[in-house]
């Protein structure tokens, strides 16, 4: 019996036998950056759709409002994301139909959290960003890994271009990297700020990651209302 190998991974080809491979998930890019203060909460995406080096669409909405002060940005695998997104917000209907009343933030964050964990042993292939405003109108940021471990915190950077977005976030908001230390973490800033941040963020990480770009969406919560922006960036 004769056995080749072939193709960079070296894979065993025996002769008459036919090999399947299942491959489930997909990366499609995008990136999230979120950013909570008093009052208000900012999240911001790109809206760039793409597998390897095709893009497939520029102008793919990755942000979900959930109820009027709860927004859901999901990149990632982007089938996985249009099924977790669905079941999320089929289960915020139910709660306000069983509760009658509108399902708080912190109430959102764990149950998604639930969720995700269901599916532990075959997760979601999704970057997961939820924000809102808490009881107190303090904006809040939970950020999840794909089995539903979550993590409270006032600003996040996740998706394809998370590594790059963090710092940046790190240095300006937490104040982590900044010599000599002047300035006390978490700096009091209001939403416009926020937005200029995350703006910044986005058009720097345009830069270098192929999978981010054409358009940000950006929902500022507060509790007026969530307001819709848009940042062009390049199309390349």
């Amino acid at each position: 019996m004769n056995i080749s190998y072939s193709g960079q991974s070296s894979k065993i080809q025996i002769p008459g036998v036919k090999r399947y491979d299942f491959q489930p998930y997909e990366s499609n890019g995008g990136s999230i950056v979120a950013v909570a203060g008093n009052g208000f909460a900012v999240i911001a995406a790109d809206t760039r759709l793409s597998s390897d080096y095709t893009i497939h669409t520029r102008n793919q909405n990755k942000l979900f409002p959930l109820t009027a002060k709860t927004v859901l940005g999901s990149t990632g695998c982007w089938s996985d994301t249009l099924a977790l997104i669905s079941l999320v917000q089929a289960r915020t209907k139910i709660y306000e139909q069983e509760h009658m009343k509108i399902m708080s933030t912190e109430a959102a964050a764990h149950m998604l959290s639930i969720l995700m964990y269901n599916r532990r042993f075959f997760p979601y292939y999704v970057s997961n960003v939820l924000v809102g405003l808490d009881i107190e109108n303090k904006g809040v940021v939970y950020s999840y890994d794909p089995i539903g471990h979550c993590e409270k915190s006032m600003y996040k950077a996740s998706g394809s271009a998370g590594p790059l977005l963090q710092p940046v976030l790190d240095s300006l908001i937490g104040a982590k990297n900044v010599v000599p230390q002047k300035c006390s973490p978490f700096i009091v800033f209001d939403k416009e700020r926020a937005v200029r941040i995350a703006s910044d963020a986005f058009i720097s990480a345009a830069e270098r990651d192929i999978y981010t770009g054409d358009t940000v969406a950006i929902n500022i919560i507060t509790k007026d209302g969530c307001e819709v922006r848009e940042l062009q960036l390049r199309k390349d």
